[in-house]
């Protein structure tokens, strides 16, 4: 008589406590290429909503999301850069005038940007 596992096209190997174990395989997923932003959204699915994190994961889907993320995050951040350096000002006058005022400025922009980019993309 087969399992239900086994009529639906399942297998199993014998392990080496003479136990049979069924061959389990979660669904293929692309490559992941995600970096910081990815790995923040991991973090956070798993921890905050453990639901969405396993039905991504068990669905094949998980690394295509986090992929996904991770490359919207990079784009946002450069396009939010840019347009708040236009909105303050701070270009390359600046930069030849005051340098550290510059780095200080850009420095700035870049964390306000990240703290958008995090409360739309990562946290949500």
């Amino acid at each position: 008589m087969k399992s239900i596992f086994e009529e639906m096209g399942g297998t199993y190997t014998l392990g080496e406590d003479e136990m049979y174990y069924p061959d389990l395989e979660l669904p293929v997923d692309e490559e992941p290429h995600y970096g910081k932003y990815g790995r923040m959204r991991k973090a956070y699915i798993k921890e905050h909503r453990p639901w969405l994190y396993a039905e991504l994961l068990f669905g094949g889907k998980l690394v295509s999301h986090l992929n996904s993320i991770d490359d919207t995050a990079h784009q946002r951040m450069e396009l939010l850069i840019q347009q708040i350096q236009e909105q303050q000002g701070v270009n390359e006058e600046l930069k030849s005038r005051d340098q550290m005022g510059w780095v200080g400025a850009c420095n700035n922009i870049r964390n306000a940007a990240e703290e958008i980019v995090l409360n739309e993309l990562i946290y949500c």
